[in-house]
């Protein structure tokens, strides 16, 4: 089976394409630095022709809430074009726990905006929602001045190797 990690050169898709080797399957990643961009659709027809899965683990380097929510509405709005004229019979796409409950969070709005859009999308889908990684955790405590406070929300922060492993389990098993 052949499986498109968009943002496959990033932290989650390099693990999650190891694991889909793994066992066994074609993992191809798809990201601008390879010429596929699902903001502006460059490369994205070749990319998915004959693809089965596609697992979506985009993210933005903005937090600010009118870029984030574009660039999450306008990719996902690209990738479902594509993948409906290509065939593909899965979409996965990760985000994040909690995102609904968030609704003062820019960036959590746009994930709900993301969700919502391959929910009417029209391709058989799979959202994989995770909390936030403990390989991001460093540089969050190292972007703020001495002292670090950190909220008093409760946190359970999960592995990258834990997701992608949920991911690759979505991505090659029964629909």
């Amino acid at each position: 089976m052949s499986i498109i990690i968009v943002s496959g050169s990033g932290l989650i898709g390099r693990k999650l394409a190891a694991l889909i080797r793994e066992r066994g399957h074609e993992a191809v990643a798809a990201s601008p630095s390879l010429g596929v961009s699902s903001l502006t659709s460059e490369g994205l027809a070749p990319a998915l022709a004959g693809a089965s899965v596609v697992v979506d683990v985009t993210n933005f380097p903005s937090w600010e809430d009118a870029a984030v929510l574009e660039f999450f509405k306008t990719s996902t709005r690209n990738l479902l074009a594509a993948e409906a004229t290509a065939g593909v019979g899965h979409h996965v796409a990760l985000s994040v726990v909690g995102a609904d409950r968030l609704p003062d969070s820019g960036y959590m709005r746009a994930k709900v905006a993301q969700e919502k859009l391959i929910e009417a999308g029209g391709v058989p889908y799979t959202v994989v929602r995770a909390t936030q990684f403990f390989e991001f955790l460093g540089g969050i405590a190292g972007s703020v001045p001495d002292p670090v406070r950190l909220p008093t929300a409760p946190m359970q922060p999960l592995a990258a190797d834990d997701v992608a492993a949920g991911l690759a389990e979505v991505a090659v098993g029964p629909r």
